[in-house]
């Protein structure tokens, strides 16, 4: 897939952007904090419906404005041309298909983002969450009903939590039908969740030992989020007074984690930040992969200040890979990255949120 027309409005400090985009590699240069990581923020909330920025939601309006909004003219296979758009005033998202009002589900299925960009090592270094979302994208992108089933579990899960604010004894039978619900939903959730990493793991395992062979055979590893010998509800109701004294619920598929192990570093704090990096870039693009194999067409990719982020021998590695792919590109830069200089290309220059097209 690939945008063919970008317009951004009060997003961070673009206030009127109206971009016609490269079905290739698309480059946008300039100084720091001229907004060029916005651009690809902008994309990413198509695809997201958050930005993959740190902070507050409130941050991403530009400052005296009473409205964002992002509005694209996706490509899709089959050359399928999909209007979409998502807007933000005061605390509440706005979605629209050809012009109509849809869900932010709906949106999200309809436009496919990665991105690698500074704070990508999270996805190793970081915290479940981070992981989990990663996984659950992929998950969504394959059988789109799991986003209700998982908001169902989110639902289940915050009345059997407000049980335990609430001090509720562990024997009161309050309990028992928000665990039968949590326990089916869970069930299921693991069960898409082990599937779509059966699919991941070949392309993981090879994106990820062709930018670190120097780390041996990776593994995947995963653990769904409660101990494998007994049924979740049964843990559940074990687990009760423990989770009353902590206030919230220890176990279930919101505690499920992945990680990769290496045969030369089998634990993460064997990993230099680098090495972090240029894993989770492997996690993303094989991703990628396995959403194109499902698809039968590339995810759009966004790479934020390559160059400071990538030596140049896996720039070219990760630019060559794409080029090939032959997926939609957005690359930031303080410059022109060098490997780009051999391929087709489309530069725009980005001053003061400000963007115009180079020759």
């Amino acid at each position: 897939m690939r945008l063919n027309r970008l317009r951004i409005q009060n997003l961070r400090c673009l206030h009127e952007v109206d971009l016609a985009l490269a079905p290739g590699i698309n480059v946008f240069v300039g100084a720091n904090g001229a907004g060029k990581t916005s651009v690809l923020e902008a994309v990413f909330l198509l695809s997201h419906a958050r930005s993959f920025r740190s902070g507050a939601r409130e941050a991403l309006l530009a400052r005296g404005a009473p409205r964002l909004s992002v509005f694209a003219e996706l490509r899709q296979a089959g050359d399928r041309l999909l209007r979409l758009g998502l807007g933000r005033e005061a605390s509440r998202w706005e979605s629209r298909l050809e012009g109509e009002g849809t869900t932010l589900g709906e949106l999200i299925a309809e436009c496919a983002v990665t991105c690698f960009e500074p704070g990508s090592h999270a996805l190793i270094a970081g915290g479940a969450e981070e992981r989990r979302r990663f996984l659950d994208w992929g998950v969504f992108h394959v059988e789109h009903a799991f986003l209700d089933t998982w908001r169902r579990y989110q639902r289940a899960l915050k009345q059997r939590n407000s049980l335990l604010r609430v001090g509720t004894e562990p024997g009161s039978p309050l309990y028992a039908p928000w665990e039968a619900e949590l326990t089916a939903l869970a069930d299921g959730i693991d069960s898409l969740r082990h599937d779509y990493l059966e699919r991941l793991r070949p392309k993981l395992h090879a994106s990820v030992k062709a930018l670190l062979p120097e780390l041996g055979a990776p593994e995947l590893r995963y653990r769904r989020g409660w101990a494998e010998e007994r049924g979740l509800q049964q843990q559940l109701e074990a687990q009760r007074g423990r989770d009353l004294a902590r206030g919230h619920t220890s176990i279930g598929a919101h505690r499920a984690d992945w990680s990769l192990a290496f045969e030369h570093a089998p634990q993460r704090e064997h990993l230099s930040r680098g090495q972090e990096k240029l894993t989770a870039l492997g996690c993303m693009l094989a991703q990628a992969r396995t959403y194109a194999e499902q698809h039968g067409d590339w995810p759009i990719i966004c790479l934020d200040d390559l160059a400071s982020e990538l030596d140049e021998a896996h720039q070219a590695a990760v630019i060559a890979q794409l080029a090939e792919s032959k997926a939609q590109v957005l690359v930031t830069g303080t410059g022109l990255p060098e490997p780009l200089r051999g391929l087709p290309h489309r530069v725009f220059h980005v001053e003061q949120g400000r963007l115009a097209p180079l020759l």
